[in-house]
C-alpha cells in the first residue's frame, strides 16, 4: 500500500462520502481523488520525477493534506515540514533532505521567500492559497491540467521523510517506507475499535501524529474533520456536532480538556477511541479521563523512527476483569503490538528477564529504513538487529511495557538510580499540579540532586514545601525533589513535550552565576 492507496481504498467505498472537512467546507473522496490526479499530473509536467522529494509547509488544511496524496500518486516522497519550526530549521530540512519542490500556505510566504535563495535544489514553489511574486497560486499552476486518472510507478519503497525533533542537534531525516506505514496502519486496525464509518477529529498537526493516524480512517471510508486552529472549546463543539468516533491529543491538551468548563455538557457518546501519547500522562488524570470522557481512552507509544504503534493499550486494557479501573496499569504504555518484538537490554546488550530495567529495543517492519544520508547515526541507533529507542523501561509479567525514563534523563543520586518519570507521576498526583519536569543538578555530596519544576492547574495555589511533603509521603526521601520551582508555564517542544533540557540548562547557568558571585 502506497499513501495514495489509502485514499483510493476509501473512495472505493463511496466517492460521494465526506473525506476532508473543515469550517463548514467538505471535500468528498472523489474530489480529493481528482485533486490528487491534477497535482500529480502537473508535477510530472514540471519534470518532478518519481522518487524526488516534495515538501509541504502548511497548518492544518484540507487542500494541503489532499496534496500529500498527490505527491504519493506522482510516486514522489513526502517531506512534512513542521510549521512550528524556526526558519533556520526548516531551511536546514529542505536542503539536507534534498527537496526539489515545496507547496506552502501564504502565511508562510515571507519565510519561504527568505529561504529560497539558499536552497538551489528547489526547482518548484507553489503557494496553496494565493499568488506570490515568486510563486504561482495552486489554481493558477493547475490551469488547464486534466483531472483524468494519472499513475506513476514507484522507484523505491520510501514514502515519507519526516525529521526528528531536533532536540539534540540538527534534525535527522527518518526514512519511512510504505511498508513501515502499512505495518503501522495494520497495527492500528488490529488493536483499536473501528465500528462503522469513523469520524476522526484532527486538532494535532497533520504534519505530525495526526497525519499518519488518518490512514486507518481512510481505509474505512471515514471522514477527517480538520481543525485549522487548536482550541479546546472548539474541539468539544466539533466532537459533538460531527459525532466524532476517533481523535488524538497529547497529555497536556487532555489536561486542558478535563479542566474545560464545557466538558460536562458535551455529548461525547459517539467516541470509540481517544488516543493519547507523545509524552507520559499522569495516571491520576488518566483515571479522571476514563470517568469524565468515558471508557474510550487508548494509549499508543512510538517514535518517528517506529511510528506510533510500538506498544498499544486499547480502551478495554484500562480496566481489569471486574470492570474496575486497572490502576496498576495506567502508568504503562500497553503491550507490544502483534507485529512488533520488544526486548529490554542491559548495558552490555544482554536481554533482561521480566521486570528488569534497561533500554527498550524493537524489531519490526514498523522500524524505519534508517536516517537519510547518515549511516553513522543509523548504526548508532541499531544493536544486533534491534532498533534502540533511547528509552529505559521494563516488561511486567503480563507483557505490559512500562517506560520509566529517557536514558539521558536518569538521575544518579547517592548511588541510587532515580527515574524522572516516576517522580513526575508522583508530583502530578498533587491536586494543584498540572504538569511537571524532573531533572538532576550537580551536588557535591550526592553527585546529583533531584530537582523539579511544576506548572499548576488553573485556579490552584500551593507552595514548594507542600508539594515536596506530598511526594515524600508517596515515594520516599531519596526520590523526592530537593527543590521545586513553581512556574506559570513549562517550556515545550513543537509537539507539546516539556523541554527538561532547557529547564536544566537555565538552572545550570544560575548555579554557575551564583558560584561566581560567591567566589
Amino acid at each position: 500500500m502506497r499513501l495514495i492507496d489509502y485514499l483510493d481504498k476509501g473512495a472505493s467505498l463511496g466517492g460521494d462520502a465526506p473525506c476532508l472537512t473543515t469550517e463548514g467546507r467538505t471535500l468528498s473522496y472523489a474530489e480529493v481523488q481528482r485533486h490528487s490526479h491534477r497535482v500529480a499530473r502537473a508535477l510530472s509536467r514540471d519534470r518532478i520525477a518519481p522518487g524526488e522529494h516534495v515538501a509541504v509547509l502548511s497548518g492544518n488544511d484540507p487542500i494541503a493534506f489532499a496534496t500529500v496524496f498527490a505527491i504519493s500518486r506522482a510516486a514522489c516522497v513526502w517531506c512534512p515540514i513542521n510549521p512550528r519550526n524556526e526558519a533556520a530549521e526548516n531551511g536546514f530540512v529542505l536542503d539536507a533532505f534534498d527537496c526539489v519542490a515545496l507547496f506552502f500556505e501564504a502565511k508562510f510566504a515571507a519565510l519561504v521567500d527568505g529561504l529560497r535563495a539558499a536552497l538551489p535544489r528547489l526547482r518548484l514553489l507553489v503557494c496553496l492559497d494565493a499568488e506570490q511574486p515568486f510563486a504561482p497560486a495552486l489554481e493558477g499552476w493547475l490551469a488547464g491540467v486534466s483531472n483524468a486518472p494519472f499513475h506513476a510507478d514507484t522507484v523505491s519503497d520510501l514514502a515519507m521523510l519526516p525529521g526528528t525533533g531536533g532536540t539534540t542537534g540538527q534534525p535527522k531525516g527518518v526514512m519511512l517506507s510504505h511498508r513501515n506505514l502499512e505495518t503501522m496502519t495494520a497495527l492500528t486496525l488490529m488493536g483499536y475499535p473501528f465500528v462503522g464509518r469513523p469520524v476522526y477529529l484532527a486538532m494535532a498537526p497533520l504534519t505530525h501524529a495526526a497525519g499518519v493516524l488518518a490512514l486507518p480512517i481512510l481505509c474505512h471510508g471515514g471522514e477527517i474533520v480538520i481543525m485549522a486552529h487548536p482550541d479546546i472549546g472548539d474541539f468539544l463543539r466539533l466532537a459533538e456536532r460531527h459525532r466524532v468516533t476517533h481523535s488524538f491529543l497529547p497529555p497536556t491538551l487532555i489536561y486542558m480538556l478535563l479542566d474545560h468548563p464545557d466538558l460536562p455538557a458535551t455529548d461525547l457518546s459517539a467516541l470509540q477511541c481517544f488516543w493519547y501519547g507523545a509524552a507520559p500522562i499522569s495516571a491520576a488524570r488518566l483515571e479522571e479521563a476514563l470517568t469524565r470522557i468515558g471508557p474510550v481512552m487508548a494509549q499508543l507509544f512510538g517514535q518517528t523512527e517506529a511510528p506510533m504503534m510500538i506498544s498499544m493499550m486499547a480502551p478495554e486494557d484500562h480496566f481489569d476483569t471486574t470492570g474496575a479501573v486497572a490502576r496498576h496499569r495506567l502508568s504503562s504504555a500497553g503491550r507490544p503490538g502483534p507485529l512488533v518484538q520488544v526486548a529490554i537490554l542491559d548495558g552490555e546488550g544482554r536481554e533482561h528477564p521480566r521486570g528488569g530495567h534497561g533500554e527498550i529495543v524493537v524489531r519490526s517492519s514498523l522500524v524505519m529504513d534508517g536516517y537519510y544520508k547518515n549511516p553513522a547515526a543509523t548504526a548508532e541507533a541499531t544493536i544486533d538487529g534491534w532498533h534502540r529507542t533511547g528509552d529505559i523501561g521494563y516488561l511486567d509479567e503480563d507483557n505490559f511495557l512500562f517506560i520509566v525514563d529517557r536514558a539521558k534523563d536518569m538521575i544518579i543520586t547517592g548511588g541510587f538510580n532515580v527515574y524522572s518519570a516516576e517522580v513526575e507521576q508522583a508530583l502530578m498526583t498533587h491536586p494543584a499540579v498540572q504538569d511537571a519536569a524532573v531533572f538532576g543538578l550537580p551536588d557535591e555530596k550526592w553527585g546529583e540532586r533531584v530537582c523539579a519544576a511544576v506548572q499548576l492547574r488553573a485556579g490552584q495555589a500551593t507552595d514548594a514545601a507542600a508539594i515536596i511533603a506530598h511526594v515524600k509521603a508517596m515515594i520516599g526521601s531519596v526520590k523526592t525533589p530537593k527543590t521545586v520551582e513553581i512556574c506559570v508555564d513549562l517550556p515545550r517542544s513543537k509537539v507539546g513535550k516539556v523541554l527538561k533540557k532547557d529547564i536544566r540548562a537555565r538552572h545550570l547557568v544560575e548555579l554557575a552565576a551564583a558560584s561566581g558571585t560567591r567566589t
